[in-house]
């Protein structure tokens, strides 16, 4: 396979604004690609673009496998039970429930399976995203902010959780204005320039 995801002369409109258009771009395995540019750039109308959640305006994009998508919006029922929510997701994408367990394991929030989804923190929400995307193992992943809200420890795991990802053969498209680790590569995309 030579890329996840490519994009040919892509253009995007939102609202009737034109928030970028001829983009290219290819992620291939074990490939960073880093979304910059400043708030309502389009950075994360880029990633809703890569993961099939919108159409772009004109061009072609092309997705080879699957993609996993961590953003602010948590997709998981608030009133149930961390655990029961994580397995609602692993039925629908036919995930083992170890690998939930040990998902929720590295992202450290194992102790939290019997909290109620509403009642967790802006991080443990974060964590329990990333948790999810663990247990659904996809070649490519979208990663809208994705540190924002962690603390050191939560950082450190999902950076690590990047590192190993990408060792793995596969690939990233992300928007952060918070610096990533460097201790992998990147290609970086500026938006709103």
């Amino acid at each position: 396979m030579s890329s996840f995801l490519r994009f040919d002369g892509v253009a995007c409109v939102r609202g009737g604004r034109s928030l970028f258009d001829q983009l290219d771009l290819v992620a291939g395995p074990e490939q960073a690609i880093e979304i910059a540019g400043p708030n309502g750039a389009g950075k994360s109308s880029l990633l809703r673009l890569a993961g099939g959640l919108l159409e772009p305006a004109a061009g072609a994009i092309e997705r080879n496998g699957a993609a996993g998508l961590v953003d602010d919006r948590l997709a998981f029922d608030p009133a149930l039970p961390l655990a029961k929510a994580m397995s609602f997701w692993g039925r629908i994408d036919r995930i083992h429930p170890d690998m939930i367990a040990d998902a929720m394991a590295a992202m450290g929030i194992a102790h939290l399976a019997s909290v109620a989804v509403r009642l967790l923190s802006t991080g443990q929400r974060k964590r329990a995203a990333f948790a999810r995307l663990l247990a659904s193992p996809t070649p490519l992943w979208l990663l809208d902010e994705p540190l924002n809200g962690l603390d050191a420890d939560g950082i450190a795991r999902v950076t690590s959780e990047i590192r190993t990802h990408l060792a793995g053969g596969n690939a990233i498209l992300y928007a952060s204005h918070q610096p990533i680790d460097t201790l992998f590569t990147r290609q970086r995309i500026e938006l709103g320039s």
